[in-house]
């Protein structure tokens, strides 16, 4: 439903601005298709119609008593094992200490100190942070090439083949090629290629590998 409101809400647009260019004015472009002032200057100002903001975040019945929790959690840090709190006890904890029955779930309490637990041991340096690093391509610079062995049906039987596979590192498109031959593709059972001329510091080259990818990933790869 939402994906055909926003469909219609772009050929709004489209209609209003071609009715714009035509000659109508702001008053007679709301008159003719039904809207506001509003609408008409969004259309005029940009084609495409803005992303709805998302709805607030929604609070949770636990909010009242994080600090709580996350206080258990970083005394902990230094407990011995059987003092610190696992979920039932943090659970346990709440109904007679702060009187939570009805108000927060053992499922509330036992997912938000799964998650603060990690959270502030990484704070407190007792674990390493999750880190991501994206990789970045630039389109037509790099890809990257394998030979593996595959079994085809040919005139009948069953023959060993040697597969040679090309991926685009930027699209993430893929070629691949297979020789009746082992002698055909390349004399080595694995080589990683990338097809940047120049090279990126510190990547290994076959040239038997790059002679054999020439022919597959011309058309496909622009030198730079």
């Amino acid at each position: 439903m939402a994906g055909h409101t926003r469909t219609s809400r772009v050929d709004l647009y489209a209609a209003i601005r071609r009715d714009a260019k035509a000659g109508l004015t702001k008053r007679a472009l709301q008159r003719k298709h039904g809207i506001g002032y509003r609408t008409v200057a969004a259309a005029l100002q940009s084609a495409w119609p803005k992303q709805p903001k998302p709805p607030p975040k929604r609070g949770s019945r636990l909010d009242a008593y994080r600090d709580v929790i996350d206080g258990w959690l970083r005394d902990d840090l230094d407990a011995p094992r059987k003092k610190r709190h696992p979920a039932k006890r943090i659970f346990d904890r709440l109904l007679d200490e702060h009187d939570t029955g009805g108000v927060v779930s053992y499922g509330m309490a036992r997912d938000y100190a799964a998650t603060r637990r990690r959270e502030i041991r990484v704070d407190d340096g007792r674990e390493p942070a999750t880190t991501f690093i994206p990789q970045t391509h630039l389109p037509g610079r790099e890809a990257e090439a394998d030979f593996g062995e595959v079994v085809v049906r040919l005139r009948g039987e069953l023959v060993t083949c040697t597969l040679f596979s090309l991926r685009l590192s930027y699209s993430g498109k893929a070629v691949h090629r297979i020789a009746a031959s082992r002698d055909r593709a390349t004399g080595s059972p694995h080589v990683d290629v990338h097809a940047d001329r120049d090279g990126p510091q510190g990547a290994e080259r076959d040239p038997g590998a790059v002679v054999a990818a020439q022919p597959v990933i011309a058309g496909f790869l622009r030198p730079g």
